[in-house]
């Protein structure tokens, strides 16, 4: 199947792809210069990936993806999101960006200003407000000046996938017109997963990754690319981080609250949530709320409506595998990168594995 060549894809399948969010993986998709870089060691390319603050760009990126996922077109809340253009990104790299993410005549525009989040559909001419309360607004957490940039997730991926894999440098690339090294992760012999291997492009002197990708068993080309097609490295005009609602945009104002039910939910499901192995065939486990299979169907609204109608049980009988085993019965979904299962009694497992560790990981008490 060709790749697709147009999109921007999110987390596909969250948890499913198992350790470092393997979802958002990419890998060059044809020849590139080989720009003469200083050697570095493996290691010391992790190490100063893992330290690197890039501070302030921007940068556009395109992804493509041979996910091999299940065309579901419009039935799910959310899949356009899965075939999108481009996406432009600002940063002042101190915690604050906006997002710009193309799909057709329509634009969507998400500004962070540190209190303050809009989020701006073009098609649809709205707009959201969401203040941040202040205790939040205050913690400066890691990683903090990196939540403009998707890529940044390899940085979580080298860390947790580094111990159950073979790192190398494979020469260097020229992505978005600069110079960077192209390290390898090769998932060990004794990790059983439908990934091949992950390819990340290192920026050679920003040690930002410039382009992340992920090849599966059996297969030729990527699986999913991600890359920025240009990037410069420079402070951002202030004026970029303010947002100020389009004549005639109507315009919703939340501040994020949470009561003493979403905590006990949350606090559920966090004891449900099980993580099972480690490394490449991490598979997670756990419960779906007792009557999300049973909702019936209604017509969204906003950004997650773009699809429409969805009935959770008749996607699965179109869409997924009816399977059985000592574990009990379900339905099975899988991609080139991963598989997952939701059982008729609402568990579910999900990893970048073969369905065969799913069900030994449903097996486990």
């Amino acid at each position: 199947m060709k790749p697709k060549t147009k999109g921007i894809t999110a987390a596909v399948l969250g948890t499913a792809l198992g350790a470092g969010g393997l979802a958002f993986v990419a890998m060059p998709a044809s020849a590139d210069d080989k720009p003469a870089l200083p050697q570095v060691s493996a290691e010391d390319l992790v190490q100063s990936v893992a330290k690197a603050k890039p501070g302030a760009f921007d940068g556009t990126l395109k992804v493509s993806n041979d996910l091999g996922l299940p065309a579901v077109g419009n039935a799910v809340p959310g899949a356009s999101a899965l075939n999108m253009d481009s996406a432009h990104i600002f940063t002042d790299g101190a915690g604050k960006s906006r997002l710009a993410v193309t799909q057709g005549a329509s634009q969507e525009t998400v500004v962070h200003d540190g209190t303050t989040v809009w989020d701006y559909s073009s098609r649809t001419n709205t707009a959201t407000k969401v203040t941040i309360p202040a205790d939040v607004a205050q913690r400066k957490g890691a990683g903090s000046d990196r939540t403009a940039d998707p890529l940044a997730a390899s940085t979580e991926l080298l860390a947790k996938v580094r111990e159950s894999s073979t790192v190398s440098v494979d020469g260097t690339a020229t992505v978005a017109g600069r110079p960077a090294y192209e390290l390898v992760l090769t998932p060990k012999p004794t990790e059983r997963t439908l990934l091949r291997e992950i390819r990340v492009a290192v920026d050679s002197q920003t040690r930002m990754p410039l382009r992340v990708s992920v090849l599966s068993n059996g297969t030729a080309t990527p699986a999913l690319e991600v890359a920025f097609t240009e990037i410069e490295f420079t402070q951002q005009p202030a004026d970029l981080f303010t947002f100020t609602p389009p004549k005639g945009a109507k315009v919703q104002e939340k501040t994020p609250t949470v009561d003493q039910k979403h905590k006990d939910l949350a606090e559920q499901a966090k004891q449900d949530v099980k993580v099972v192995g480690d490394g490449w065939d991490t598979v997670v486990t756990g419960k779906v709320p007792a009557d999300a299979l049973n909702a019936a169907p209604k017509q969204q609204s906003g950004r997650e409506g773009r699809g429409g109608n969805a009935d959770p049980k008749a996607l699965l009988e179109r869409f997924a595998k009816k399977v059985n085993g000592t574990w009990g019965s379900g339905y099975l979904v899988t991609t080139k990168v991963g598989s997952a299962v939701l059982t008729d009694d609402g568990r579910f497992a999900a990893g970048a594995v073969p369905e065969q560790v799913l069900y030994e990981a449903l097996g486990q008490k």
